[in-house]
């Protein structure tokens, strides 16, 4: 059972943030689950179905499920189940340019401006996602239960989110081909040659640019470190390590940080299903961040 901490501002994200459960309750964070559609029947992330079994079905998927943000009614039974002990309520969620989380955010706050006169509702868009979002949402809980007031909570999440990175190699190209994202020819090609893309997700909603191509998974695990450790400079570094069941490639990538940088701290988690269900299974990658002093 989660302790009935008394802080004074309350930090709300969603499943999309790659939060693991006993990170989300040690730092006091509420997360409300996205939620797929798949052959007619709804299913809340994390709740009716998990990352793995996600990814377990679509290989045999006739067509890809389809993703949902949670709904302004999904928030705000979140908000009042804050409202007792919680006078201020900040949302961190995904970037707008990939989910209406941020929209349904904003009417829950509307609607609980209505309803929950004392309680102040505070959205925020982290401009990223998955991992990098997952990063923000904890500097924002880490300030919080510092007894940072709202101002200062923003603030530090706002300062982070230019910072946060996101590298991650795709398996295959075959889902995004599938869900009409990139063209047959293109994922038939990768089949073919089996090369495996290396994107990255750039901050402030600025979408996702390809960076690299490798052709083995050993290659591109080492290649993710490199990346990582091309703006080290020894500095502390804050790591997600997120994988589409591939839990081996992930504690990997995981174990090589590890060994070649100064991790203040790294976490292996699923990829928010919400974005793995056009990439597949097999995608390692990394969020991450490094201390500025």
């Amino acid at each position: 059972m989660r302790e009935n901490r008394d802080f004074g501002i309350a930090i709300v994200t969603d499943s999309a943030a790659c939060l693991p459960t006993t990170l989300a309750e040690s730092h006091d964070i509420e997360v409300v689950p996205m939620e797929f559609i798949h052959e007619g029947k709804v299913y809340r992330d994390g709740i009716d179905i998990t990352p793995a079994q996600l990814y377990d079905l679509l290989p045999h998927a006739k067509k890809l499920p389809t993703t949902s943000a949670p709904s302004p009614n999904s928030y705000l039974s979140v908000f009042q189940g804050l409202a007792n002990r919680k006078p201020t309520i900040l949302v961190v969620t995904p970037s707008s340019k990939f989910t209406h989380a941020f929209v349904s955010a904003r009417a829950a706050a509307q609607m609980a401006g209505q309803q929950l006169p004392r309680v102040s509702v505070e959205v925020l868009d982290s401009g990223t996602a998955a991992g990098a979002q997952g990063l923000v949402v904890l500097a924002a809980a880490r300030a919080a239960m510092n007894g940072g007031g709202l101002q200062q909570t923003v603030s530090v999440a706002r300062k982070l989110m230019p910072r946060v990175r996101l590298i991650a190699c795709i398996d295959t190209l075959h889902y995004l081909a599938k869900g009409g994202r990139v063209p047959q020819v293109v994922s038939w090609a990768n089949s073919i040659l089996k090369i495996r893309p290396i994107f990255e997700l750039l901050p402030q909603s600025k979408g996702a640019t390809l960076i690299d191509r490798v052709r083995i998974r050993p290659r591109a695990i080492e290649r993710l470190v490199e990346i990582m450790t091309e703006q080290a400079n020894q500095k502390p570094v804050h790591a997600v390590v997120m994988h589409t069941n591939e839990l081996t490639g992930a504690n990997e990538l995981r174990d090589e940080i590890e060994s070649r940088l100064n991790c203040a701290e790294t976490h292996v988690t699923d990829f928010t299903p919400v974005m793995g269900v056009h990439t597949g299974p097999g995608l390692v990658g990394v969020a991450f961040y490094f201390d500025e002093t």
